[in-house]
This record gives structure tokens, C-alpha cells and sequence, in this order.
């Protein structure tokens, strides 16, 4: 680190300090904050000054080491949510860390705690998130309990010509320790919602990691003369998180609602399909979605005016769909920009202005009713 990064460090821990102050320390998913932090450096603070709850603070001090991971999985969650649903009704907003108001708030707001399919997403997502950075963290030597997977070694198909070798992703390290810090007992509640709320967030958070253990593929190098494969070494990697993101996002397309009632264990909603099984990959939810066009105050939803959507787009992101069938604004902005640009010997760069109209489609904003 250089002199002027040290000199600055005390004034940013200064500043993570006070925005943590403002975070609601008491709540479930508070390690998610650690994801939209665009500056200062958390894992000076220590342990007990950031925004965990005390079994994720006792796990933070005996493996300080794991911060970074820790939030870099946050921030992969979140930025993929985000990615996923850039286009949709519900486009995975998340508060502030600047906001007093927002900040006050759990990081996703209302879908943290709804039941709904956007909460099982969250869940899956940012479980996913911490398998995902934990374990390259491992692959890259950065910790001294974990490394490559070496159960495969020297094991694989000599008739063949292959055999397993290289550094392996050692995926089952990442999800050991995402379920450490991530997962509570049901037990620990009392309420009959909140132990099926508490049983579905803990189904989705696994779901999340079979997602990263799922996706996992084959890479092999060749050995050979002349660049021939007469062999080949093969190791397992993790699949690059967008595709996993993807995955999880048709898993929320066809999630499965399951009953609100508190029975040995969790059941499907309708039943003519309950001997139908719920697979470890499958994201739940109790509660229905709600209206995510019309603003609604209580719960924080801003709804969808505003949005800018494709008018010639039949999907998520169409004026149609995004705009709730309610018409939208059309208004063309102008773009300009130098172009054409070439160097004039010696010693500048002569540009053309260019300019360009775009047509912006927006939802309409006049008499629309809200919920409050």
C-alpha cells in the first residue's frame, strides 16, 4: 500500500464507521451491506464493527481472513440480482449506504422478509455469491485451511488418456462455510409464519449452492508430441457467475409455492401436486408477488413510472409488459458527441460534431392511482 492509500486509511475507517452506524445491526442479512461498499476497507474495522449478527461475528473472528470473500460474495449476489432483473417490473432495488432514510431499512427492503419469489431469489443469489467468491479464493492460495480439491487426484482414465490433475475448484469448502454463516436453526424461532419464512430462506440459501456445485464443469490441457492430445490433464472449475444467475433466474421462474402452514416439513401449496418432490434446487415462496407497477409507500415499492422500456421488445423489458398496459411517454433526446476524429500532424486531433436523435419511451406518469 503507498503512502498516500495509508494516510487515507484512518478518514475512510472513519467513514465506515459512521455509515455502519446508521445500518439496522439487529436484523437477518445484514452481511449483505458489505456488497455496496464502493470505498474504505471493513475489514480494518474489525469483526465487531461491522454489521453481523453474533454468530457471524464469532465466525469472523476466528477467520478474519475470509472478509474480502465476504464481501466480494455480497457484492457478486447483489450486482447479479441486479443484472437479472434489470428489466423487469421488480428490478431488485437496493437501498443506500448514503441514504439515513434507506439505510435504516434491511438492504432489499420488503423483499427480505416477504415470502415472496423475489425473496428466494435474494437468498439463493447471495448464498450462491459467497460459495462462489469463497471458493476462488481458495483456488487462488489466499488461505491457508483451504486450496485445491485434491480428492480427485491421480485418479482418472489411463485407457482413455486422461487422468485428473491441475487445481480443481474446491467447491464443497465454499458451500461448508456459506452454511456456516449463513444458515440459522429453525429451532431458534417460536412464530408459526416465521419458522416457515425461516424453513424457506434456509431451503433457498442451499438452493443457491447447488446452483455453484451443479454448474460445475470440466476443463482439460492436452500432452502431446507436436500439440498432439495423446493426454490429457482434467480439472473441475465453478461456471462464471452470470450462468449461474441465469439458473437461478429460470429456478425463479419456476419456483414453487409451498403451504404456510407448520407441518414435519415443508409441503407444495396445491394439493393434487404435493406427491410431487421438492428438489434441493428449487426455489420456494409462500406469499404471491405484489403489484410492482403502482407505487405502494408501505412497502416501499416505487413501482414502475419512470422506467424506460424497448416500445419493439415482446419481452420483460417491452413497453407492453413494463408499462402495465397503461401507455408510456414517447420523447427524443439528442445525442452529441465528436466523431470521425484524425491526427493532424504534428501535433493535435481534428473532430467532427455528430449529432443523433433517440426516441426514449417512458410510462406515463399523470393519474395514475398509488397504494398507500
Amino acid at each position: 500500500m503507498d503512502r498516500a492509500a495509508l494516510l487515507a486509511l484512518p478518514s475512510l475507517c472513519a467513514l465506515w464507521a459512521a455509515v455502519l452506524s446508521l445500518l439496522p445491526c439487529g436484523t437477518q442479512g445484514n452481511w449483505m451491506w458489505l456488497g455496496i461498499a464502493s470505498f474504505g476497507v471493513p475489514e480494518k474495522l474489525g469483526c465487531s464493527g461491522l454489521p453481523l449478527n453474533s454468530r457471524q461475528k464469532e465466525l469472523c473472528k476466528r477467520k478474519p481472513y475470509l472478509l474480502p470473500s465476504i464481501r466480494e460474495g455480497a457484492r457478486l449476489g447483489i450486482q447479479e440480482c441486479r443484472s437479472q432483473f434489470r428489466h423487469e417490473r421488480w428490478n431488485c432495488m437496493v437501498a443506500t449506504a448514503t441514504s439515513t432514510q434507506l439505510a435504516t431499512a434491511p438492504l432489499f427492503g420488503y423483499e427480505l422478509s416477504s415470502g415472496t419469489k423475489e425473496t428466494a431469489f435474494i437468498y439463493a443469489i447471495m448464498a450462491a455469491g459467497l460459495v462462489h467468491s469463497v471458493t476462488r479464493s481458495c483456488s487462488a492460495g489466499n488461505m491457508t485451511e483451504c486450496s485445491c480439491d485434491t480428492t480427485l487426484q491421480n485418479s482418472g482414465s489411463a485407457s482413455e488418456g486422461w487422468h485428473w490433475g491441475g487445481c480443481s475448484d474446491d467447491v464443497q469448502y465454499g458451500m461448508w462455510f456459506s452454511r456456516k454463516f449463513l444458515d440459522l436453526p429453525v429451532r431458534n424461532t417460536t412464530e408459526k409464519e416465521s419458522k416457515v419464512l425461516l424453513a424457506m430462506n434456509l431451503h433457498n440459501n442451499e438452493a443457491g449452492r447447488q446452483a455453484v456445485a451443479k454448474l460445475m464443469s470440466v476443463d482439460c490441457r492436452c500432452h502431446g508430441v507436436s500439440g498432439s492430445c495423446a493426454v490429457k490433464t482434467c480439472w473441475k472449475t465453478m461456471s462464471s457467475f452470470e450462468k449461474i444467475g441465469y439458473f437461478l433466474k429460470d429456478k425463479y421462474e419456476n419456483s414453487i409455492q409451498i403451504s404456510d402452514k407448520t407441518k414435519r416439513k415443508m409441503r407444495r401449496r396445491e394439493k393434487d401436486q404435493r406427491q410431487t418432490p421438492i428438489l434441493k434446487d428449487d426455489l420456494l415462496y409462500v406469499h404471491k408477488s405484489p403489484n410492482y407497477c403502482v407505487e405502494n409507500k408501505k412497502l416501499g415499492i416505487p413501482g414502475t413510472q419512470g422506467r424506460e422500456c424497448n416500445r419493439t421488445s415482446g419481452g420483460a423489458d417491452g413497453c407492453n409488459l413494463l408499462c402495465c398496459g397503461r401507455g408510456y411517454n414517447t420523447h427524443v433526446v439528442r445525442h452529441v458527441e465528436r466523431c470521425e476524429c484524425k491526427f493532424i500532424w504534428c501535433c493535435y486531433v481534428r473532430c467532427r460534431r455528430c449529432e443523433s436523435m433517440t426516441d426514449v419511451h417512458t410510462w406515463l406518469t399523470v393519474g395514475l392511482p398509488k397504494t398507500r
